[in-house]
């Protein structure tokens, strides 16, 4: 039985959702096919007949994370509110829906090029809604170095407090970054 153009894009859809989703928690490697069908309630032939491939799927996974997170991003929103949810306990703590920088930039740099181009571009994409958030008297340059350097903060503290062990110390690199940033 065919499937209806509406209904093969409602299974990309709800695919890209649980790969995206799966991959935040357990990592690329860590997200299998199996895993990954299972998840989304498909077949392996119809993420195969979507796709073609896991690479494909990947890249494509990475693009939809990266921009679900920033369409929660709210247009309107203060630098210093962003800051705040970025480095709380809540997000650490739910890593699946969370940022797919913080959860994916450590296996990002053994994928394909087609993978680290699409990561590329979101960072570049993070940056700028971060850069229009900046101080308005800071020149365009400026405001690009600032937006950098803060979101390679938050990444990296997100990262540092989901890997340690000891939670006071998990809640002190968020706290610690946060008033940092807050400055």
């Amino acid at each position: 039985m065919r499937v209806s153009k509406e209904k093969a894009a409602q299974n990309r859809e709800r695919i890209l959702e649980a790969a995206s989703r799966l991959m935040r928690e357990h990592g690329i490697s860590g997200a299998s096919v199996d895993a990954l069908t299972e998840a989304a309630g498909m077949t392996h032939g119809s993420l195969y007949s979507q796709f073609g491939s896991k690479e494909r799927l990947v890249e494509e996974a990475v693009t939809h994370a990266i921009a679900s997170k920033g369409r929660d991003v709210s247009e309107e929103a203060a630098l210093g509110d962003y800051v705040s949810e970025y480095l709380s306990p809540a997000h650490r703590d739910q890593p699946g829906s969370g940022c797919p920088f913080a959860a994916l930039c450590c296996e990002i740099p053994r994928q394909g090029m087609a993978v680290r181009e699409r990561f590329t571009a979101g960072v570049r994409g993070m940056m700028s809604l971060l850069s229009r958030r900046m101080q308005s008297g800071l020149r365009p340059r400026q405001r690009e170095e600032k937006a950098l350097a803060t979101m390679a903060s938050l990444v990296g503290a997100l990262v540092l407090a989901r890997a340690v062990s000891d939670p006071k110390l998990s809640d002190d690199i968020l706290r610690t970054t946060r008033n940092e940033l807050g400055d």
